[in-house]
């Protein structure tokens, strides 16, 4: 089911075959790209998929000196390191495959579906490397990036506190100069670090020899004390144990101690932890320190002073696509397993003749209108999402490796389409799973079945980097404002010609129509909304924006993926006739079920409906 939607999508729909003829993909075919796909699907299946019961059931624990986890853990990050998918879309020169992104996440959808919780370790540790190869220092590269990509190393990223939450410009996590000229060494500016951190998954385990955390904090002026909201806020690596310039552990455990594990609805696999920097658990000893006695855990400054946050949102906007994708595959896996129940599962007899014959033999539930509706709803929702994330891992390849141009307006739709593709799969794939479990009936609250696990598992994508009203007011209060709505304008103009090139199919042609009176009104209200400043009344109802948009997105994306399906219907001699049905099904539901429901959200939008914000505490 799913390499079959993954190659139609990438294959026949992205037309990725083509990135071959860049200069940085030019050793690669859809051989080499089909030889990563395999092998991800066989470690996925072999090394993730069979453990995801028990790694939910067996959850990490502290026992006072270490964190323990189960054996599966460590055997299926260890699978994971030896493939060399941590390095594979980096450059030859550091052990990469210079892999096109589109293919990186496809073939890491595999494990994200077979166990979301155990591939979260590699995603984070991917995502750190990213950003330290991105923006590090060629000494940092070497001494805390290069081990992540050999599997030697894991990372995290350390952004949220106890008391601020989603609310970075509210951290109180401290950074001091560690001394004067003395305190740049071989791998940066040094600084000591006093703070906790929570929500930090990842963040204290035995499966590699370090971890290595990107923490943001404050730097401290002479007088102690730190500007107030974003300003000042910088980005620090702070291993777990401190290293030389080589990547080699000295011996010596930085001053990162564990404060306490959370214990989550889902992701269960992955421990998720509190972290307190500087607490003096593990004093370190540094020539030149503050004060000799180790006042805080060592950390070196990454990029500049205050650009801690534009550097954290390079690795947050890979990792919001990433949750998306994620989400995606949780809703292809409850999807799957209610399509087989659905199938294997008798009750009931049709309406009609046979109706009330209760001696006729009972039908698989598959045969109930209802329940097909249920399978079509996440059929539309899921492989929507999946099209919706690889699209945009197309656009990161073209903004990366496209001519200038291309570039440009690669990047300009990835910053528009980023916040749906991290919330539209999160919202709908989990409602998918909520169907899921409706499909298996009282059998699907039961630990029997896999379902209710994906969807404990896919309630958590809803908050992982950044929840949907963060998601809404960046959508409508910078995205669609920014360079004079550039990216708007750019994006709606290929939706136009999406519109332009399907209006005439006699088949498409309907849903083509209904697009362009939705993409109307969704401009219309964006208008309606931006033009009268952006106070309150504008963004109160940004989250139904957001729900609106994401829904038109998809509509674009059901249109498209709906064209090629039917091309290749109507090629001669291909042999999979059901499957291009069934995508042509799903875009017919999107249609007739789903945009519908846009008119609604945005007359609220435009209206600058107050209701909810003139709601008051003592009226709740």
């Amino acid at each position: 089911m799913m390499r079959a939607l993954l190659d139609f999508l990438m294959y026949d729909w992205l037309n990725i075959d083509s990135l071959v003829c860049r200069e940085r993909f030019t050793d690669h075919s859809r051989q080499t790209f089909d030889a990563v796909l395999d092998t991800s699907e066989r470690i996925a299946t072999e090394r993730f998929a069979p453990f995801n019961r028990l790694v939910d059931i067996d959850e990490p624990r502290f026992d006072g000196k270490t964190v323990k986890l189960p054996a599966a853990t460590a055997q299926a990050t260890s699978a994971y390191a030896q493939s060399g998918l941590l390095a594979a879309g980096h450059d030859y020169e550091v052990g990469g495959m210079q892999l096109p992104y589109v293919v990186d996440m496809a073939a890491n959808s595999f494990f994200a579906k077979a166990s979301i919780g155990l591939s979260a370790y590699a995603m984070l540790t991917y995502a750190n490397a990213n950003l330290l190869m991105a923006h590090g220092t060629a000494a940092q590269r070497e001494a805390f990036a290069m081990p992540q990509l050999q599997g030697r190393f894991m990372g995290t990223m350390c952004l949220s506190e106890p008391q601020a939450g989603s609310s970075l410009g509210d951290i109180l996590t401290k950074a001091i100069c560690d001394g004067d000229e003395s305190a740049r060494d071989e791998l940066g500016s040094r600084f000591r670090l006093r703070g906790n951190k929570m929500w930090i998954s990842g963040g204290e385990h035995e499966l590699s020899e370090n971890i290595v955390h990107l923490v943001l904090a404050k730097i401290a002026g002479g007088d102690g004390k730190t500007e107030p909201g974003v300003r000042g806020i910088s980005l620090f690596v702070v291993p777990r144990y401190l290293v030389n310039a080589r990547g080699r552990i000295t011996g010596e455990r930085n001053d990162v101690a564990l404060a306490g594990l959370n214990h989550k609805l889902g992701y269960r696999a992955t421990i998720n932890t509190l972290l307190n920097f500087g607490e003096g658990k593990f004093p370190v000893r540094c020539p030149g320190g503050l004060d000799g006695r180790g006042a805080g855990a060592i950390g070196y400054l990454m990029g500049e002073p205050g650009q801690g946050l534009q550097l954290m949102f390079h690795m947050m906007n890979e990792a919001r696509i990433n949750v998306g994708m994620g989400a995606a595959m949780l809703g292809l896996a409850g999807y799957e397993a209610s399509v087989g129940y659905a199938r294997s599962r008798p009750q009931g007899r049709l309406a009609g003749s046979n109706g009330k014959d209760v001696g006729a033999p009972q039908v698989p539930i598959v045969d109930h209108a209802d329940v097909r509706r249920m399978l079509l709803a996440q059929k539309a929702y899921c492989e929507g999402a999946a099209a919706l994330c690889l699209y945009c891992a197309r656009l990161v390849d073209d903004k990366r490796t496209g001519a200038p141009e291309s570039a440009q307006e690669a990047a300009l739709l990835l910053d528009l389409l980023t916040p749906v593709a991290k919330s539209w799969p999160s919202e709908w794939c989990l409602e998918a799973n909520h169907l899921a479990i409706q499909v298996h009936g009282g059998y699907g609250y039961t630990r029997d079945f896999s379902v209710e696990q994906f969807w404990r598992d896919n309630r958590l994508n809803m908050i992982h980097e950044g929840t949907h009203g963060i998601q809404g007011l960046d959508l409508l209060g910078r995205k669609v404002r920014a360079s004079q709505g550039r990216a708007l304008k750019l994006w709606t103009a290929r939706v136009q010609a999406t519109i332009a090139q399907v209006g005439a199919d006699a088949l498409l042609g309907e849903y083509a129509a209904a697009l362009e009176v939705a993409l109307a009104a969704l401009l219309q209200t964006t208008e309606a909304a931006t033009s009268g400043g952006e106070g309150e009344p504008a963004l109160a109802n940004a989250s139904l924006y957001l729900q609106a948009f994401g829904h038109i997105v998809l509509a674009w994306i059901w249109l498209e993926v709906a064209h090629t399906a039917a091309r290749r219907l109507a090629d001669e001699g291909r042999h999979d006739e059901s499957f291009h049905r069934g995508l042509l099904q799903a875009a017919r539901y999107f249609f007739r079920y789903e945009v519908p429901k846009t008119g609604a959200w945005l007359a609220v939008v435009a209206a600058r409906d107050m209701t909810c914000a003139e709601m008051q505490d003592a009226w709740l």
